[in-house]
């Protein structure tokens, strides 16, 4: 059939929503209740979805089909509930965490990065306390927003304080744009993490970065999460809170393409805001990102069985 037609699952993956053993699954997380400036990315994984379909089924970098090596399925959406972030992220910390328990590398499309919360919570159930790599424009990892402690600025110092990551082991890259303090950058620093901001990225290139966060990693086990406001507006407009000077797609295309030797436990994708996209070009780099991360995980799979 033409790549357009048909039911929209991730690149026209088996639609599967029953919990079963898998190699990974994709599901997707339509929340946005945490969003403190522009809401719409529970439209994210719809739009990423639909515009999967134009991805072809092989990697030429890799020279790798993923589907050679791996069984994976579009496990649908997540039950969430509007304006209620407790009871959504309780679905989604159970719903994952029964694909973790059968095998499957969980990989989420987002919604807001409240959402990255509930998924380190059911995959540390599993594998116990995970490395996060984390491609952002914000740090993520401030105590509140007008006294609230679940938004989408503060999952990753609730999962420090959780105990559910080790900041240790943990990396921040991109990091860029206003604040509200000074020292803003200084406290996810305080809590462990290492961040590598967009200017120190630049000024020491992006192999030098990848070595660092490789090195970093080590042998841990890893929840990689993207932001896609990592990306510079010009590359992914359709976000809702975009940073000036901010990284191309193929730079993070090629940066992606560097981790085939950490060990990827779960991956999400977050924050796209197709209201604001234009020509669907967020929603297809992001799922050309996710492609990149399903890829991986095939590399991955070649290298044990080979």
């Amino acid at each position: 059939m033409p790549r357009y037609s048909g039911i929209r699952s991730f690149m026209r993956l088996p639609y599967d929503p029953e919990v079963q053993p898998r190699d990974f699954v994709v599901l997707g997380a339509p929340f946005d209740t945490s969003a403190s400036y522009r809401a719409g990315s529970r439209f994210g994984p719809e739009s990423i979805r639909r515009v999967s379909s134009l991805l072809r089924a092989a990697n030429v970098f890799h020279r790798i089909k993923p589907s050679d090596y791996l069984d994976g399925v579009d496990g649908g959406d997540i039950m969430t509930v509007p304006g209620n972030t407790a009871a959504s992220h309780h679905n989604i910390a159970s719903h994952v965490k029964a694909w973790v328990q059968e095998g499957a590398v969980p990989i989420v499309l987002g919604g807001d990065h409240s959402i990255s919360l509930p998924e380190l919570r059911a995959v540390s159930a599993v594998h116990g306390p995970l490395a996060l790599l984390h491609f952002d424009a914000h740090g993520d990892t401030w105590d509140e927003y007008w006294g609230e402690k679940y938004t989408h600025g503060t999952p990753f110092r609730r999962a420090v304080e959780e105990g559910i990551i080790d900041p240790n082991r943990s990396v921040q890259i991109g990091i860029r744009g206003t604040v509200y303090d000074p020292d803003d950058i200084e406290e996810a620093r305080s809590l462990g993490f290492l961040v590598i901001t967009a200017d120190e990225m630049r000024a020491i290139g992006l192999q030098e970065t990848m070595r660092r966060v490789l090195e970093r990693l080590g042998s841990s086990k890893v929840f990689l999460t993207f932001d896609i406001d990592f990306l510079d507006p010009v590359y992914a407009p359709g976000t809702g809170t975009p940073e000036i000077a901010g990284f191309a797609s193929y730079e993070a295309q090629n940066m992606l393409r560097q981790l085939t030797d950490i060990n990827i436990v779960g991956c999400d994708l977050v924050e796209v805001l197709p209201a604001l996209d234009q020509a669907e070009v967020t929603a297809l780099t992001a799922a050309t990102l996710v492609f990149e991360m399903i890829s991986l995980l095939a590399v991955q799979k070649r290298t044990r069985t080979s």
